[in-house]
């Protein structure tokens, strides 16, 4: 979705792009109300707000993955809402905020727009001449409320899918906790495809089609984080910020050959060409530390206890 994307502005180090697509859609939609309101000026102002609120959601998103130690630094809008790029930290708590709080941004503004709506059956709108208040606040309203509940759909990867999985994450762990959730949204792209057809949409026909493809992707992920959790680990190692020990084998690629090899088994030095690496990626989590921090708290321990002895020895 990147591909073709008009870069909009950047705000906290996240950079909002919007998809070329859009303007179509939003053309289509805004001439398909053109009779909501007395000038087609409000329909296009309906419009801006309906992604106004998906980018707040989105920087919802973003922030709280930031909030828990995760790198956020694109939303991209197009037809179908909007995509925040987030990365959080590979544990269920902090998956789980990332996630939650964008749904949360739509429930606080609930209250907000529920009272604009009672403002705008004012007197004051009608006297002033801006009667088109009364279609426009109460539009925005029940477009949040049906952004909320869509997203909330327990289907994968829709943010209630992604809550569902952090949730189970707690209890069945990361690769079967996200291979439930996307057999659970396969499920839900058989419902979009009937509602497809029934009311004849091609708007849930494309959302069967993203939801289907997601889903995919996700089930492939979750049989590699299955096999991957059962390859032997080197104990004596621990990346420094998800503590996890990492595989014994070559699966490290040096940048400079392009072999595969064993970064920790030749000291972070690629044996095919001698390159040195200053910086260790930890495939769990994607983070890159510096070897000497890959020391597993434990074996520090072990050997600051096994220096005092020595010293009271001596």
């Amino acid at each position: 979705m990147r591909q073709g994307s008009i870069h909009l502005f950047r705000f906290a180090g996240i950079d909002v792009f919007l998809h070329w697509s859009w303007f179509l859609i939003a053309l289509f939609e805004i001439q398909s109300r053109a009779r909501s309101y007395s000038s087609i000026t409000w329909n296009v102002l309906e419009y801006l707000a309906l992604f106004l609120i998906v980018l707040l959601h989105e920087f919802g998103h973003s922030l709280a993955c930031r909030q828990v130690g995760g790198r956020a630094n694109q939303i991209v809008l197009w037809p179908l809402g909007g995509v925040a790029y987030v990365d959080p930290p590979p544990r269920p708590g902090a998956t789980l905020w990332s996630i939650a709080a964008g749904p949360l941004v739509n429930v606080a503004f609930a209250p907000v727009l529920g009272y604009a709506v009672v403002l705008s059956h004012s007197q004051f709108w009608t006297v002033t001449g801006y009667p088109n208040f009364h279609g426009l606040i109460p539009s925005i309203f029940w477009m949040n409320v049906f952004l909320l509940a869509f997203n909330i759909l327990p289907i994968y990867p829709l943010d209630g899918g992604q809550i569902l999985r952090s949730l189970l994450w707690f209890v069945l762990g990361r690769a079967r906790s996200l291979m439930v959730v996307t057999i659970l949204g396969l499920l839900g792209v058989v419902g979009f495809i009937g509602l497809a057809l029934w009311m004849g949409s091609v708007w849930f026909g494309a959302i069967a089609l993203f939801t289907l493809m997601n889903c995919w992707g996700g089930l492939q992920h979750a049989r590699e984080l299955l096999r991957f959790s059962k390859v032997p680990r080197r104990q004596e190692f621990a990346c420094p910020n998800c503590k996890a020990s990492p595989p014994i084998g070559e699966y490290w690629k040096c940048g400079n050959c392009r072999q595969a090899f064993d970064t920790f088994a030749t000291g972070a030095v690629c044996p095919h060409c001698s390159a040195q690496f200053a910086l260790t990626r930890c495939l769990d989590c994607g983070q890159q530390h510096p070897l000497v921090e890959w020391i597993a708290p434990t074996l520090v321990s072990s050997q600051t206890v096994d220096q005092s002895n020595l010293l009271s020895r001596s």
